[in-house]
């Protein structure tokens, strides 16, 4: 009701947008992983929730070339180690095995095919990795290595919280800490200007063609979500869906405030 109140096109701030706002994360970030596909490896890409980690990884992975390159997508990870190869091995169109060591041993046969035999290099993005099971994280460097460790046949991205490489770094998972080529923490929203900026991006892609919040409103909604994407969608939509109720045509303070009011009581 309310995208049609306001003419927009999309939800602001939502998952259909297709053109993420950057203010330096983002092309950092893409030359890092661009980074790794040329060098193969391991990948550690961590923070708070609602900071866009995925949001960001499907914007890059989208413009790759299968013809290059497969990704497989896993966030399904609180589950035992062999549901993790399990996963792994279907996403690869295999069937898997009953036991945890043939399915290890056909997921690493599979790999070393895509990337010797077709040249296509395979990309694991592991998201929630801060829930896998201690022994896949202990498993990881032995799965990863190919040919007496002299083939780098895969790229595998683990995602997580910011408690992910807290855990990694644990005297425990040395081998795998030793292993991680590129380490990137996304950063919240928090300078006043970039937040402007990315307030208006918003917008704009959701197709509003005039601003709906005054200088005040946008400050409040800085403050109250700290400069996380994720509370200013909430924030954002639950003021619209006031507004239009109320047929307020734009987000006055008062509907902003009320909005973050009604989010704390949920």
């Amino acid at each position: 009701m309310y995208r049609q109140f306001f003419g927009l096109k999309q939800t602001p701030f939502g998952k259909e947008c297709t053109a993420l706002w950057d203010d330096g994360q983002y092309e950092n970030f893409t030359q890092q992983f661009n980074w790794l596909l040329k060098s193969p490896g391991v990948g550690l890409l961590t923070a708070e929730p609602g900071l866009g980690k995925t949001a960001i990884l499907r914007q890059i992975t989208r413009a790759l070339n299968p013809h290059q390159y497969a990704v497989y997508y896993i966030a399904e990870t609180d589950f035992t180690r062999f549901d993790i190869y399990c996963q792994m091995a279907i996403l690869l169109g295999l069937t898997p095995a009953h036991r945890c060591s043939q399915v290890w041993r056909d997921i690493k046969e599979c790999i070393a095919n895509s990337a010797t035999q077709k040249n296509i290099l395979p990309i694991f993005i592991i998201d929630e990795a801060h829930n896998l099971p201690i022994e896949f994280l202990r498993d990881l460097p032995s799965f990863i290595n190919f040919v007496f460790d002299s083939k780098d046949y895969m790229t595998i991205w683990l995602v997580g919280h910011p408690e992910l490489e807290r855990t990694i770094n644990r005297a425990q998972f040395r081998a795998l800490a030793s292993r991680i080529q590129i380490r990137f923490e996304l950063q919240p929203i928090t300078d006043r200007d970039k937040f402007k900026q990315f307030i208006a991006h918003g917008f704009a892609q959701a197709g509003c063609t005039h601003s709906l919040l005054s200088d005040s409103a946008i400050e409040l909604i800085r403050m109250s979500s700290n400069g996380n994407p994720r509370s200013i969608h909430v924030i954002v939509v639950t003021a619209l869906h006031l507004a239009a109720d109320r047929n307020i045509n734009h987000l006055p303070d008062e509907i902003i405030k009320e909005a973050i009011e009604s989010l704390k009581h949920r």
